[in-house]
């Protein structure tokens, strides 16, 4: 397993814009964002392959951009136009062999979370 750091949420206006970042100890084949927003199970905001392009939930829509860093090992999300639906715990997970969006089976780590609230 390797350990993962969530940092970067808060409380933001609708429109409003907030940048997530992950710090993972070593290069995982794939991080991931996963949230759990009131209401709903949890579901995939982004995943990342090593070397490869992000993929995104389907409620992204264009407002989010997921970027990776080799050397400082992290992965950052970054969230624009943000709206009430958007509120709820996000959380950056790890795996060595998948790097699925829509489920998040096969994520073996998993960080401790940040709050992310949009309000007016």
């Amino acid at each position: 397993q390797v350990q993962l750091v969530e940092s970067g949420g808060g409380s933001v206006q609708p429109g409003g814009s907030l940048r997530l970042s992950c710090s993972a100890d070593s290069n995982m084949y794939c991080l991931a964002w996963f949230r759990q927003v009131p209401g709903k199970g949890r579901e995939g905001v982004a995943s990342f392959v090593v070397g490869g392009r992000p993929f995104y939930g389907d409620f992204v829509q264009g407002r989010f951009t997921a970027s990776r860093n080799y050397v400082k090992r992290t992965l950052d999300l970054q969230m624009d136009n943000l709206t009430r639906e958007d509120t709820g715990m996000y959380y950056c997970a790890a795996s060595s062999t998948v790097c699925r969006v829509h489920t998040d089976d096969g994520y073996t780590s998993w960080g401790q979370g940040t709050q992310v609230t949009v309000s007016s």
